[in-house]
């Protein structure tokens, strides 16, 4: 039996017609099912633990009524840190098993405690991990390239579209917390500035990961391509990703499609107002969702178009796993749309970036200087 949310059904976020708020409450209760005791939350039972994925689950365990196990997951982060800031890249029993520090993943804590700043209002929790989200973020900004990008790994020096998407989401939170903590972080400012023109303008120059539907809709979700050149991005590959139904593809190559991608897509709607778009697809994965609230990670199909061998299985799960990361990009999502159609908690804006510190571009053109668009690649 799921376990109970530790506060009343009333503040947890829902959907009419599409998640009621005890559904969503029973995905936070599955979330912490597969929390290890040490407080890591595992992409699915027995598998590794990332410090991006353990974040986002930490978010959908708060928002779910979890708060115990959210709390846990955020203690144990600063335990894995290390002396200059990052995180390992992958994590297994509560040891590094890949020792790179990914910048994506050294970045994310800062959204993390923001998101639990702005639905707990707890400014001693802030206080506590404030000092491990400025050194993983200085980390971060340490590794950006001439161009503007911020390479992979210390020893990788390529950059990838999506993380950098995603650290420009994270250093608007780490500004944000920055003001909250009166420590002011210019620096991180000017690498935000220069990171958002290199996305918005420099696309090229990352690693090419275009078969990734990520790399496609991640640029408006971080938040760094707005208005209209965000509406033509997500319109220039719709048709090569999305499976009416079904949800959208992970890759392009492959008739599978996939509930955290479909959700995270809906997620960069909603931040261009297109909410009823974004509920859609949404709504179309939720033929992943089991009786208790887990989520299997995708769904391989009929296509003719996409041929594959004869003895690949379609029509069923694949991965054979519920994942946690799956299950909390769809709460994610319905806390977003909760404020149109529901009922939202006080971090539904987390992904829309109302509550984050200004794009940057706007900060450097109140003071005069265009830090992004004097970048030189």
């Amino acid at each position: 039996m799921p376990a109970e949310p530790e506060v009343p059904l009333a503040r947890i976020p829902y959907v009419d017609g599409l998640l009621s708020a005890q559904q969503v409450a029973d995905t936070a209760a599955a979330i912490a099912a597969m929390q290890e005791p040490w407080g890591a939350v595992p992409w699915t039972v027995g598998e590794h633990v990332d410090i991006w994925n353990h974040v986002e689950a930490a978010m959908a365990m708060l928002i779910g009524g979890q708060v115990e196990a959210a709390e846990r997951a955020y203690a144990w982060v600063p335990t894995m840190q290390r002396a200059d800031g990052s995180w390992p890249m992958k994590i297994v029993d509560g040891k590094p098993e890949d020792e790179r520090g990914e910048v994506n993943m050294s970045a994310y804590f800062a959204v993390g405690v923001w998101h639990h700043w702005l639905v707990r209002r707890d400014i001693a929790f802030v206080q506590r991990y404030w000092p491990s989200v400025r050194a993983g973020l200085d980390f971060v900004v340490s590794l950006q390239q001439p161009f503007g990008g911020i390479q992979w790994t210390p020893v990788d020096d390529f950059c990838l579209l999506t993380g950098n998407s995603s650290i420009y989401h994270s250093l608007r939170a780490g500004v944000a917390l920055a003001e909250l903590m009166d420590d002011p972080q210019p620096e991180w400012e000017l690498a935000g500035g220069r990171l958002g023109h290199a996305i918005r303008s420099h696309r090229d120059a990352f690693a090419d990961k275009s078969t990734y539907s990520m790399d496609w809709y991640y640029p408006v979700l971080g938040g760094a391509v707005r208005d209209e050149q965000a509406h033509a991005l997500l319109a220039e590959r719709w048709d090569d990703f999305v499976v009416p139904g079904l949800g959208i593809h992970c890759v392009d190559t492959n008739p599978w499609v996939t509930g955290a991608e479909t959700c995270e897509l809906a997620m960069a709607l909603d931040n261009l107002g297109e909410t009823e778009r974004a509920r859609r697809l949404v709504s179309d994965v939720q033929h992943l969702r089991e009786d208790d609230g887990r989520y299997w990670t995708g769904w391989v199909y009929d296509d003719p178009r996409r041929p594959s061998p004869s003895d690949e299985p379609r029509n069923v799960h694949w991965p054979v796993e519920h994942t946690t990361y799956t299950a909390a990009a769809v709460l994610l999502a319905v806390d977003a749309l909760g404020e149109t159609y529901g009922h939202a908690t006080a971090g539904s804006g987390i992904m829309r970036g109302t509550s984050l510190a200004r794009h940057f571009e706007e900060i450097a053109l109140e003071c005069g200087c265009l830090a992004g668009e004097s970048v030189a690649r």
